[in-house]
Parts: structure tokens; sequence; C-alpha cells
């Protein structure tokens, strides 16, 4: 479907998630993408200057969406076990940004919306374990079970994401991979 109208740095954005999450980071060329979104092989340089422009675009905008997923499960009360499975979930729905977002060789890392939305996605997620462990802060327990929390969920996403495991609800499977981290139920 050609471009016509509305946000083209929008459309090049999408087009990159949907060919990253079709054939890897790798395969993504700006000729491609400018092809999959009917318009010049000059536009996606005129909005990102390169593939590592794009990729980092792509990398701050999939930052934005997690951050506000997991916020999402947070204020609605669903505590670290649903913003767990919030995180599952976003790596499932958008697995071109997930596969650019943690792959900082293809990105500018040192972009400034990146940096801010990495950080906004960090602070997110760190909400949310904070909360359940207070009192752990003095002696580095609410850091370390912040680390574990993202290593359990991110471990899982990716291994869904890779074939690796293949549940029939990998949602109702984070639940109960987290309540083992996290056995005091869904929310605190």
């Amino acid at each position: 479907m050609a471009y016509h109208h509305g946000d083209l740095r929008r459309t090049l954005l999408a087009a990159a998630a949907d060919a990253i999450a079709e054939s890897g980071a790798a395969a993504v060329s700006l000729r491609e993408l400018a092809r999959r979104a009917g318009v010049s092989n000059a536009a996606p340089t005129h909005h990102f200057g390169d593939k590592a422009g794009l990729l980092t675009a792509l990398a701050a905008e999939g930052y934005g969406l997690l951050a506000d997923t997991v916020t999402g499960a947070r204020l609605s009360g669903g505590g670290i076990v649903e913003m767990g499975v919030a995180y599952v979930r976003f790596a499932l729905e958008h697995p071109g940004h997930f596969e650019v977002m943690f792959h900082p060789a293809l990105h500018r890392t040192d972009d400034e919306e990146l940096r801010a939305a990495r950080t906004r996605a960090a602070g997110a997620l760190a909400a949310g374990v904070g909360e359940r462990h207070r009192g752990d802060a003095e002696d580095g327990g609410a850091e370390l079970a912040a680390v574990a929390a993202w290593s359990l969920v991110h471990g899982y996403a990716t291994l869904v994401l890779s074939g690796a495991v293949h549940p029939d609800d990998p949602q109702g499977q984070t639940r109960a991979i987290a309540r083992l981290l996290f056995p005091e139920g869904t929310a605190r």
C-alpha cells in the first residue's frame, strides 16, 4: 500500500518494525523500507539519516511504548506480577521494537531521545519493584529484585519470541512463573 498523506515518520517506523519482526534487523534496508511505505528512496534518509538513525528512533519509540505498558499495569493495581505480564505482552506485540531496543550496537546509544525514553522505561519498571521492596533499599535488595524481575520477564519473552518455548497462553504462563519469584500475589 502506497503512502499518501499523514505522518510519514510514523509510517516508516511502523514499516521498519514490521520488517524487523519478519526478517530481523540485519535484513532491513532504507531502500526496502521506502518500498514498503510506497515512498521515494530518499524519504527514509530525509527522516532518519541512515539505518542507525532509523533503528535509534525505533528503539526510542519502543522504550516509550514499554514505559506506557508497564505503567498502565502498575497503575491498574496489578502489582509486580501484572507488570511482568505487561512486559511480555509488549515484547510479543512489538517484536520489531523489542529486537532493536536491547541491541545497542544497532543504534546510537548517545541519542538524547533514546536516552530519555530508556530512562523513562527503567523508571517505570523500577517503580513497581520499588513499591514492593521499599524496606530493602538500604541493603540493595530492591535493586537486586528489580534485576531479578527484569531478567525473568525479559528472558521469558526472548524464549517465546525465539521459539524455544511454545506456551498456549504466554501471559498466563508469565503469571505463573512470576509468582515463583513474587509468591505473595499480584498486588501489594
